[in-house]
């Protein structure tokens, strides 16, 4: 990097920059472990000198401390794929349910946006689509922040909701599912990488709410691949041309996607949201009624503090699923509707 001609290649040196930038977070978080350790040595002899409750309370609490840096320290060095440390595009689709898994489709969202407040993530919504009583039928958005894909692609799959339907007259329990599907946002793309007889773009006039101008022009892109039979599309910007290349963006980072999930098929069961959002297929349940109980079906992670986990507080599932970590003891098992 302190070469002369360095930055006469922008692309390249940004590039090199970001690795950098990263390898030296995790030198800076490994000294950090190591002075924390250190402190920790310390904090052990003076709680043995004075004897105390007090000073053993703070001893242990410092250890309690030291104990989650480490956790998240490994959790870092974990996400050392390629794809890792990019952005992340999710995708929520409501299922099986009818109103009400749209509605869960529209908590989701919220979910995922606090969690990403959480980091202090940027996320912008490309697109979405109301349901027709309430909440949402589907949502894209971009979620920006240094291994936002790394983390959320333990999210990955169908995510199932237990509770009272507050569309149901009766009171009745009802179950409802919607899936989340998370890709890594490629650094650039080129229009000739896919042929124009393979798909189809169509521009329409953008919905939804926004300012003057924003729905007087043809400028929302929809793309339909014909080989695979995706469809992507983006109407967040007034420009038609910046809706195209986000949508082509997605478009072949869901195609990558696709090709990665078929050769790691044998490999990996985990990942169910291709086939039927429904019974069978989940990874998550989020029950609120008879009890409060959100549980991950493929790690045994799981909490009582269902608010908590709806208004973002979902690093313990991310985290368990990337450490490939299990719970231990027996799960508990959940009552079908």
């Amino acid at each position: 990097m302190s070469t002369p001609d360095f930055w006469n290649d922008s692309t390249k040196a940004q590039k090199v920059a970001a690795e950098a930038n990263g390898i030296r977070k995790k030198l800076e978080q490994m000294n950090e472990l190591d002075r924390k350790l250190s402190d920790l040595s310390v904090h052990q002899e003076l709680a043995e000198e004075d004897g105390s409750p007090a000073a053993q309370a703070e001893y242990a609490q410092e250890v309690k401390n030291a104990l989650a840096f480490l956790d998240q320290t490994e959790v870092q060095f974990i996400l050392s794929q390629p794809d890792d440390r990019r952005n992340a595009i999710l995708s929520l689709n409501a299922g099986a349910g009818g109103t009400e898994a749209c509605d869960w489709a529209n908590i989701l969202l919220r979910m995922y946006q606090r969690w990403a407040e959480r980091r202090g993530f940027k996320v912008e919504i490309l697109d979405i689509l109301s349901g027709e009583e309430a909440g949402i039928k589907n949502a894209m958005l971009r979620i920006i922040g240094e291994n936002a894909y790394g983390y959320l692609k333990a999210d990955r799959g169908v995510h199932r909701l237990v509770r009272i339907s507050p569309f149901n007259s009766q009171g009745k329990r009802q179950t409802s599912f919607a899936s989340a599907e998370i890709v890594p946002e490629p650094d650039e793309v080129v229009d000739a990488e896919i042929p124009d007889k393979d798909m189809r773009v169509d521009v329409f006039r953008a919905g939804g709410h926004g300012g003057q101008g924003v729905n007087t022009t043809d400028s929302a892109v929809r793309i339909t691949h014909f080989p695979t039979g995706l469809v992507v599309t983006c109407q967040n910007e007034r420009s038609q041309i910046k809706n195209k290349a986000t949508a082509m963006k997605v478009l072949m980072a869901r195609i990558k996607q696709g090709e990665l999930d078929k050769k790691m098929a044998e490999q990996e069961q985990n990942y169910a949201a291709k086939g039927q959002i429904g019974w069978g297929h989940q990874i998550r349940s989020y029950v609120l009624q008879p009890y409060q109980m959100v549980k991950d079906l493929r790690t045994g992670e799981q909490t009582s503090d269902v608010q908590a986990v709806l208004d973002g507080e979902i690093d313990p599932f991310l985290n368990a699923f990337l450490k490939g970590k299990k719970r231990v003891g027996p799960v508990e098992e959940e009552e079908e509707e």
